[in-house]
């Protein structure tokens, strides 16, 4: 095979990968990582893409530069390296040693110099090089046997040049690119050049002259007076610029080519460092091919607390009454287990096995199904597994009476609340974070007897199930020395069930009104699209943003931003600035409502409908970062209602039968409850006991007018200063929301503090508390770590800000509205079992009770859901009932 070599500029790389990922990534024990893992991103794809035999990365020095000594404002007034990336580049380089990759530095030269050195030594041993940076300067090392390959944009995006390719983009070679930089100068290395003259006149005379000491030589021949004066005033600063932009071919590396030989990787200590790190993809990577069959798994791995736990015997169950016995006295189980849950028809069970003591049990019975609900139904027993809400889904849905089973243990739970803004991990990726245990796919091959197979299978299962039993112990105690214990065992496990109760039940709905709704939105659909037709003049594909660009901004001369290569943007939020300039605007938002309405909520609905006439949505409780519960498939949280044909899709929505009907309660304005209860602050707080209309209230200490005489536009401007104090809002964002200048904005808000200053104080406190922890709670301690609190960049740390002030508040909001489900869950079960908690969307709780019942349940709800929480500011709850949701005011 050919040697090939690959030259990294460090620095270069990871500067530009830590700056492609917007959003810092932290690990749970504040070692930033971002740069990390995007140059290891970088390094995968050149790896993948050129297959070096031989690899190098260069780093800088703090250490100056024979540059610097030579000018002393050589790269004067660059920017720092944020203190952030620096903590990383010692991670880096364990790394790099760890995959047996050769890196070097040296005191008074640059990377770009090893680089160039490193790439000299191979061209002398005739070896192809590809340098890989982000740095233009290293075109000058393009040649027939040096390729450069420049780091275009985020981590994905390169393009290679060599010499060929230099003379194609620049029209010159090479050799020429440094005297091109010589006579423009570098405005990021502060090399000065020669003042006046720019790109195009430096490579124009390059291209007449070949270089810079030629020019020099023949300035007479230069025709423009002008310039000519500026290259004789120049040429010192020119000249002494080349030497500054040159790179060095012959740094004293006390290495040889061999030494760039990759090595043989430390796999051990690349675990250890991707595991402290939180790489678990990096961590995926490195272990695919290490465990093809049965779960890696040693004392090592497994962390020194489980040394003396070993795996049981397999114990085969083919006997439906031996198997029922073996469950029977079982009080405390973990189960794994496989369901075809699809939310459209009644679902199965295909795989079951359990642990109990040190004892694991497969399943394998012609009916797994009617053993599954016979041996669960009206069972006392305490259950633990991953992905519980799914199993109860099965039992419920299959009319398993649950109520006597409790929930123990949940990793996918912990997982969540451990790390709220992680996305969702399988129990497969768990395994692997925690104890370096892979598994590979499930053999569905059968030898001729149907057993080797089989055999496999339940080895894996007994392995992971094991695991999953040892993972809950170590995540038991990090969610104990976390303060997680309240939020995970009261409030996120009891709430599993409560999900999937609901989902079984569903929501009904009624086909043919949903059709009849989706003709109606045909026709308003069609009638503005003639609108539209007529306001534009002509006929055009109204949804094809190019074209409704050129109609907008070139035909109707509307203002527009920048064009880019697609054509003019015409998302929603410049179309709303764009609505009081021509009313073709108003008409194409409304067109754009409705036309989603009809794919989302009306094609889309449709083939959701279960056997049994209803929909039944997936509740999610492991999304969202704040602890709001998530809705999907469809998405029942997000249908619209700011407009009367938005609102009459809930017509469609219905009780489950003629002799049922909805009864719904909502908070009324909790989360500013909880605001004025975490802040203590008095005059909030005696606003809402004294029952005042808090926006009403708002408006009169903000504007300074009597509660009598506030208007309705000042209460609602009051209103979106109130809110916006929640979510962090800043001057620039409520004067978009209120469509007022900026100074009077930061007057509201001034104002709105200056009234209620304990409010402001609490807001303080929390943006303060995270940037010392690096985390924020909820009343409850629900936590979410905040790793943009202390960005360096402006942007990303005034995000953080926000979220240090909304999170407590949101997600108390949320905790509460989950504890309200609970009660609701618990006390419908035991007083009502007819009646069935539906749907939860926001702040709001929707029953289905047979209407013989309907005051009981109303009684049940408002009671559940004011007394869910004990703060200074009570709830308060509003109450409905009607047989269609659409009704439900």
């Amino acid at each position: 095979m050919d040697k090939v070599l690959v030259v990294i500029d460090g620095n270069s790389l990871i500067n530009r990968g830590y700056y492609a990922i917007q959003r810092p990534m932290i690990t749970k024990e504040g070692i930033y990582t971002q740069g990390i893992y995007a140059f290891l991103s970088m390094l995968s794809k050149i790896r993948n893409d050129y297959k070096p035999t031989h690899m190098l990365v260069a780093f800088d020095r703090k250490a100056p530069t024979f540059r610097h000594l030579e000018y002393d404002a050589y790269k004067a007034g660059r920017k720092g390296m944020p203190i952030e990336l620096a903590m990383e580049m010692p991670i880096l380089k364990e790394i790099l040693d760890a995959m047996g990759i050769a890196r070097y530095e040296i005191d008074g030269f640059e990377a770009d110099d090893i680089i160039g050195t490193a790439t000299k030594m191979a061209e002398d041993e005739g070896m192809h090089s590809y340098i890989v940076t982000g740095d233009r300067d290293a075109l000058q090392l393009a040649t027939d046997l040096t390729s450069v390959i420049i780091n275009k944009k985020g981590m994905t995006e390169f393009k290679l040049y060599d010499d060929a390719a230099m003379i194609e983009e620049y029209g010159f070679d090479h050799e020429q690119f440094v005297d091109y930089k010589a006579l423009r100068g570098d405005t990021s290395d502060n090399i000065p050049g020669i003042p006046g003259v720019g790109e195009k006149t430096a490579t124009a005379l390059i291209k007449q002259f070949g270089s810079l000491e030629n020019l020099i030589a023949n300035v007479d021949q230069v025709s423009n007076q002008k310039l000519r004066e500026k290259i004789e005033d120049g040429s010192m600063s020119a000249m002494m610029s080349k030497r500054l932009a040159t790179i060095v071919r012959n740094v004293p590396m006390d290495m040889e080519v061999s030494d760039f030989e990759i090595k043989d990787q430390d796999t051990d200590k690349l675990i250890d460092i991707y595991t402290k790190l939180e790489f678990k993809s990096y961590l995926a990577k490195l272990l695919k091919d290490e465990n093809s069959g049965p779960a890696v798994k040693s004392k090592d791995t497994r962390k020194d607390v489980f040394s003396d736990y070993s795996y049981p015997e397999i114990q085969v169950l083919s006997d439906r009454s031996e198997a029922l016995n073996v469950l029977k006295d079982k009080e405390d189980i973990y189960i794994s287990f496989e369901t075809d849950n699809d939310h459209r028809s009644k679902p199965g069970i295909s795989e079951f096995y359990i642990l109990t003591g040190n004892v694991f049990y497969a399943f394998d019975l012609a009916d797994l199904n009617g053993f599954v609900k016979e041996a669960f139904d009206k069972k006392k027993v305490r259950l633990s597994g991953f992905s519980l809400g799914r199993f109860y889904y099965f039992l419920i849905a299959n009319n398993v009476d649950v109520r006597d089973i409790t929930s123990g243990f949940d990793p996918s739970i912990a997982a969540y609340l451990l790390d709220p803004s992680s996305k969702e991990r399988t129990l497969e990726d768990l395994l692997l974070e925690y104890f370096h245990m892979k598994f590979g796919p499930k053999d569905k091959q059968l030898d001729i007897f149907g057993m080797a197979s089989k055999e496999r299978n339940h080895t894996e299962e007994r392995n992971k199930l094991c695991g999953m039993y040892e993972l809950s112990l170590l995540q038991a105690k990090e969610i104990s020395d976390s303060g997680l214990e309240r939020v995970f065992y009261d409030i996120e496990m009891p709430l599993i069930k409560v999900l999937a109760s609901m989902e079984a039940e569903g929501f009904r709905m009624d086909p043919v009104a949903l059709k009849e709704y989706g003709k109606m939105l045909k026709e308003h659909i069609s009638s503005l699209e003639n609108d539209i037709y007529s306001l534009a003049g002509h006929e055009f594909n109204i949804n094809s943003p190019k074209q409704l660009g050129v109609v907008l901004f070139e035909e109707l001369k509307l203002p527009a931003g920048k064009k880019n290569s697609k054509g003019y943007s015409t998302n929603a939020e410049i179309l709303e600035k764009l609505a009081p300039d021509h009313p073709i605007v108003a008409r194409i938002l409304e067109y754009r409502s409705y036309a989603k309405l009809n794919s989302t909520y009306v094609e889309g609905l449709l083939p959701l409908v279960a056997d049994d006439g209803k929909i039944h949505p997936h509740f999610q409780q492991t999304v969202t970062a704040t602890g709001r519960i998530s809705c999907t498939e469809p998405n029942l949280q997000n249908i619209p209602i700011r407009t009367e044909l938005g609102r009459n899709l809930r017509k469609v929505f219905t009780a489950s039968s003629e002799d049922n009907i909805l009864i719904g309660a909502d908070y009324s304005q909790i989360e500013l409850r909880v605001l004025a209860s975490l802040s203590g602050d008095k005059t909030l707080i005696n606003a809402f006991k004294e029952g005042h209309d808090i926006h009403k209230e708002t408006a009169s200490k903000v504007f300074g007018v009597p509660l009598d005489q506030v208007t309705s536009i000042q209460r609602s401007n009051a209103k979106a200063v109130n809110f916006g104090v929640i979510y962090g809002m800043s001057q620039w964002g409520l004067s978009e929301e209120l469509t007022i200048s900026r100074q009077e904005a930061e007057k509201y808000i001034s104002d709105y503090f200056k009234e209620f200053k304990d409010v402001k104080a609490f807001l303080d406190r929390c943006v303060s508390g995270c940037k010392a922890t690096g985390e924020i709670r909820t009343y409850y301690g629900r936590r979410r770590m905040v790793p943009e609190i202390n960005a360096s960049q402006y942007m990303v740390r005034q995000l953080g800000e926000r979220l240090a002030m909304n999170t407590p508040v949101q997600g108390t909001a949320a905790d509460i509205i989950k504890i309200a489900m609970n009660k609701v869950y618990e006390r419908l079960a035991e007083e009502v079992p007819e009646a069935k908690l539906i749907l939860q969307i926001h702040d709001e709780l929707i029953i289905d009770t047979p209407l013989k019942y309907k005051d009981k349940v109303s009684s049940i709800l408002v009671e559940c859901m004011m007394h869910a929480a004990d703060m200074e500011v009570s709830l308060e709850v509003s109450r409905s009932e009607a047989f269609n949701w659409y009704d439900l005011k």
